[in-house]
């Protein structure tokens, strides 16, 4: 599904949520970012019940939270993209209440990344033990 026909989509159900697109992805909105997925899941012509993974791409100035998503039933798939900028107490709004796979992902997010997502029932490390200081694959990360 390209980025255009999700902006499109997405302005009728989550109007200013959408930012830029390209032919593969659509970046939004962080602070809307739960709203998003909630519209995502339950829009009948998109159908997004499955997120495959949650991941984070760290571009020293700021870092991209990545999306990637699959309607089964409608056989399409998207690439939902957002940015936080800066280095520190950077959070997004958690999509664990639309996707329960997102629990995991987003603790390995924070773990690893330093990404909080608000709203987490069990916002604590999964990989490394509590205590450790900093998030190991910043680029840096001393």
């Amino acid at each position: 599904m390209t980025g255009q026909h999700l902006a499109d989509r997405l302005a009728f159900g989550v109007p200013r949520a959408a930012q830029t697109w390209d032919e593969t992805a659509i970046w939004v909105d962080p602070a809307r970012m739960a709203d998003v997925a909630r519209f995502l899941r339950e829009d009948p012509d998109l159908d997004f019940q499955f997120l495959n993974s949650i991941t984070a791409v760290d571009f020293i100035g700021h870092l991209e939270i990545v999306y990637h998503l699959t309607s089964l039933i409608r056989q399409h798939t998207a690439v939902i993209k957002t940015r936080l900028y800066g280095r520190e107490d950077l959070s997004l709004p958690s999509v664990i209440d639309t996707w329960k796979g997102a629990d995991f992902q987003e603790r390995e997010v924070w773990d690893l990344m330093g990404v909080h997502f608000q709203g987490h029932p069990n916002m604590k490390r999964i990989m490394l033990w509590e205590g450790f200081e900093g998030h190991p694959l910043r680029k840096d990360y001393l």
